[in-house]
């Protein structure tokens, strides 16, 4: 299995505008977690969206809820996406 970690800037004025649309998106796809660095650089917010345990597929399913949610509108610059799997435990 598969963790999805992606972060992203937003505007402190879009801040509650885009919660509310990763939230009703997150809600659509039956899984996630949305978290934010504490305090603004500039007015600015750095935010994190946590998906885990995706199966395969996903990535697509989530790349189509985004475009629906509008939340490109939202966010100042890109969507980066990290991936991370679990270690397996030492034999």
């Amino acid at each position: 299995m598969r963790d999805l970690y992606i972060y992203y800037r937003v505007r402190d004025q879009h801040a509650a505008q885009l919660a509310q649309r990763v939230r009703a998106m997150q809600t659509a796809l039956g899984s996630g977690q949305l978290k934010r660095r504490p305090g603004a650089s500039d007015g600015v917010q750095t935010w994190m969206e946590i998906y885990p345990d995706v199966t395969a597929g996903f990535d697509t399913a989530l790349a189509l809820a985004v475009s629906q949610a509008a939340l490109p509108e939202l966010i100042a610059g890109e969507r980066h996406t990290e991936v991370f799997m679990d270690v397996d435990p030492c034999a």
